[in-house]
């Protein structure tokens, strides 16, 4: 079996900015990614604070830039899925649908998922959406609620002014967590409606969505709110399954690494929001593949010294 230098698991920013600094370090090095390369970056309509984009960026098209960039420098793409990571006699073995790939290092970049609200109706009825760029456009002149209350939620409950008659923004808590200019623009704009202290118990629908049972928090109080769209921002679950096995992970299963992205594992190295940290951004995906990219080949030429 062939065995490469470096293995890249998941084609986020995180992965991508990896594949860039790896492949034109000349590093034998394949991504793996089980899609379209972007992840969650790839699904967002506007990146605001994303450095050197003063009118901000959309996530597609800051993806397809960086892949190009990355294919530029030779960096090789497989759509394929990583189901487990094994450690061989120093080597790392990786199995996928139908072929297992080795390599003397890894980088892990799967992200994380939508976490979900755990609410009846939520995995039985059409029209619950944890992505308002994918789905947005279906719910033209419709009202559409979005629960959560940080920059991920105000952000496309924006993005849904734009074909929602009405949105309402639930939040749990009696102030928004998000960015105060994003907040601001969520405040003034006369499509959006907040409802405070507020958590979703059940939806409602019998085979799409049209209605939500509610609690407001502070009173106790349970109340109905017609909608014919739920998107669903609460945080996320990370993709650390393929590793968790082999290093430490926290009690939420991010993946804990030191400054360097390295794990309790020599060789393996983890990326963006897959890992344990307080910030989870484009720009810190970036930053964290970049690093994990440089730990990673300081690892291999330690390996072969001389």
């Amino acid at each position: 079996m062939e065995i490469r230098d470096l293995l890249i698991i998941g084609g986020g920013v995180a992965g991508l900015s990896a594949g860039i600094y790896a492949a034109r370090g000349k590093a034998d090095v394949l991504l793996v990614e089980k899609g379209s390369p972007g992840s969650q970056a790839a699904t967002t309509d506007s990146i605001e604070n994303y450095p050197g984009f003063p009118d901000g960026v959309d996530g597609p098209g800051l993806i397809e830039k960086m892949k190009r960039q990355a294919m530029r420098f030779g960096l090789r793409i497989l759509t394929d899925t990583v189901k487990s990571v094994d450690l061989r006699d120093r080597v790392f073995v990786a199995e996928l649908n139908d072929r297992c790939i080795a390599a003397r290092s890894v980088i892990v970049a799967t992200g994380a998922n939508p976490r979900k609200l755990g609410v009846k109706g939520e995995n039985t009825l059409a029209g619950v959406s944890y992505c308002a760029t994918c789905d947005g456009a279906l719910f033209e002149g419709a009202k559409v609620a979005v629960v959560g209350g940080g920059d991920a939620a105000v952000e496309e409950a924006l993005y849904l002014t734009r074909f929602a008659s009405k949105v309402y923004i639930i939040h749990r808590r009696d102030t928004l967590r998000a960015a105060a200019v994003i907040s601001k623009r969520a405040l003034e704009n006369g499509r959006i409606e907040i409802v405070w202290n507020t958590v979703v118990k059940e939806i409602e629908g019998k085979e799409v969505v049209d209605g939500l049972v509610v609690q407001n928090v502070a009173t106790g109080m349970i109340s109905k709110i017609a909608v014919e769209g739920l998107f669903i921002y609460v945080g996320t679950v990370p993709n650390s399954e393929v590793v968790k096995r082999l290093v430490n992970v926290n009690d939420q299963g991010y993946i804990i690494t030191d400054e360097d992205m390295r794990t309790s594992i020599p060789g393996i190295f983890a990326a963006g929001d897959v890992r344990r940290k307080s910030l989870r951004q484009v720009v810190t995906a970036a930053s964290d593949g970049a690093v994990a990219a440089v730990s990673a080949e300081k690892y291999l030429m330690a390996l072969t010294p001389g």
